[in-house]
C-alpha cells in the first residue's frame, strides 16, 4: 500500500454536507459522481494532499443507508492507494484477511475498488483503491 487515497464519511444529506465541508476546507469540493452499482452519490474534497470523500445512499438497501441507519453518519472506510489491486488482494488473502471484494470492481474517481471486511481489521472498513489507466 503506498498511501492513504482517501478517507469515505457517510452523510446523509449530500447537498448539506458539501456546504458544511466547503466552509470547513475553505473550498468548493472538485467532483461530484453516482456509483449506481454501489447505490450511492459521492463528493470529493481535496484537503492538502488527502482526500475526502462524502457519501450519500441513492437507494434504502445500499451499504451507504445500511451504515447511517445502523451508526448514524460518520467515518465510513479509509481507503488506501495500490499499484496492483489483484495482486494486493491475493496478499491480503493469504496474509488472513476476509475480502469482501474477491475482485476489484470500478468504484468513483475512476478507481478499480476492493474492501476488506472490517471483521478482520480490528472494525475498520479498508478499500483498497487502483487507479484505472485510460
Amino acid at each position: 500500500m503506498r498511501k492513504i487515497e482517501h478517507i469515505g464519511i457517510a452523510v446523509k444529506d449530500i447537498e448539506g454536507s458539501n456546504t458544511l465541508f466547503k466552509s470547513l476546507f475553505g473550498k468548493a469540493h472538485y467532483k461530484i459522481e453516482d456509483v449506481e452499482s454501489e447505490g450511492v452519490k459521492t463528493s470529493f474534497f481535496k484537503c492538502g494532499p488527502n482526500k475526502i470523500e462524502l457519501l450519500q445512499a441513492t437507494k434504502a438497501d445500499s451499504p451507504i443507508a445500511k451504515f447511517i441507519e445502523k451508526k448514524g453518519e460518520g467515518i465510513h472506510h479509509i481507503a488506501f492507494a495500490v499499484d496492483d489491486i489483484e495482486k494486493e488482494i491475493k496478499r491480503l488473502t493469504k496474509e488472513g484477511f476476509k475480502m469482501i471484494h474477491e475482485k476489484p470492481k470500478k468504484g468513483a474517481d475512476n478507481k478499480l475498488i476492493a474492501f476488506l471486511h472490517p471483521k478482520s481489521t480490528n472494525g475498520v472498513l479498508v478499500e483498497l483503491c487502483q487507479e484505472i489507466m485510460d
